[in-house]
């Protein structure tokens, strides 16, 4: 999904590395985050965000998503009239699957399809 007032990426421009000053923050709910996730992603579900945004580092460079790029629109919006630079990752993680991007989840077995 792509809207011209929201700054988006593919999923392939999400740097490799996630640390404290580079965070992808998945939006999608506790079933959807258990299928697979990015390793190292930071998990608040789009319903939480106004409550717990300070959570994540207002400085980092921020990278959101979803499944496929709808709800992380939303997120984004939201992250950013409160003062962050966050940035929609595009098609979401079918697209991160897609792009064969690490998946991990607690089974060993990740798959969002």
């Amino acid at each position: 999904m792509t809207f011209p007032h929201v700054p988006s990426i593919s999923a392939t421009e999400v740097p490799a590395e996630l640390s404290e000053s580079v965070v992808l923050l998945d939006v999608r709910e506790d079933d959807e985050w258990a299928l697979g996730h990015a390793p190292g992603a930071v998990h608040i579900p789009l319903a939480e965000i106004p409550g717990r945004f300070g959570e994540v580092d207002m400085d980092a460079d921020l990278y959101v998503v979803c499944r496929q790029g709808g709800r992380s629109v939303h997120a984004v919006e939201f992250l950013n009239n409160v003062g962050f630079d966050a940035v929609n990752v595009r098609d979401g993680m079918v697209a991160w699957q897609k792009a064969g991007r690490p998946l991990t989840n607690e089974d060993g077995q990740a798959k969002i399809y």
